[in-house]
């Protein structure tokens, strides 16, 4: 959650001359209403539901970079249906600086409480194993350019493309 998923997505799938995708975007277009909203009515229950099925169907297109949710790595067949049909990319972002990029955003549910710094840590110490296990590559955001993270990525992939590069856990 503030990683920069959408923004390094788009730069990199123009880069690529491919179609972006983003799997929150594709449930708001699906139900015609907000995140939060669905949160409201449903539950975070009732949105993994529907998370799921949108990454089902997304993975399976050609020519895409999808960029999910932050919490769509908490099931484990979105792990497996990401893995298996494509290069799987953790934009990694300590809690304070995804915080200090997210304090002022009120369509992230989750945060929507009295102490999100410390729902990010929680969310953090949570979710980063699950993304360690399902990334092919992590990226390090800290306070690089949006342009200088996609060009490293770009680069990487190159190298993983040609089997020069171990991409699996490697920090790039």
């Amino acid at each position: 959650m503030g990683s920069g998923k959408t923004t390094i997505g788009k730069l990199l799938a123009r880069a690529r001359g491919m179609e972006f995708m983003d799997s929150d975007h594709e449930i708001i277009a699906r139900c015609g209403v907000s995140i939060p909203t669905i949160f409201e009515i449903e539950g975070e229950e009732g949105f993994r539901r529907r998370e799921c099925a949108v990454i089902e169907d997304l993975s399976a297109r050609q020519g895409v970079v999808l960029a999910t949710g932050g919490g769509a790595v908490l099931r484990g067949e979105n792990r497996l249906c990401l893995k298996s049909r494509g290069t799987v990319v953790y934009l990694r972002g300590q809690p304070q600086e995804l915080y200090l990029r997210t304090r002022h955003d009120k369509n992230r549910p989750l945060l929507q409480t009295d102490d999100p710094l410390k729902k990010l840590q929680e969310l953090y110490a949570l979710r980063h194993p699950l993304y360690m296990e399902a990334a092919d590559i992590v990226l390090d955001t800290g306070r690089q350019s949006v342009h200088a993270l996609v060009q490293r990525l770009e680069n990487n992939l190159r190298l993983a493309a040609v089997g020069q590069a171990e991409p699996c856990r490697n920090s790039v």
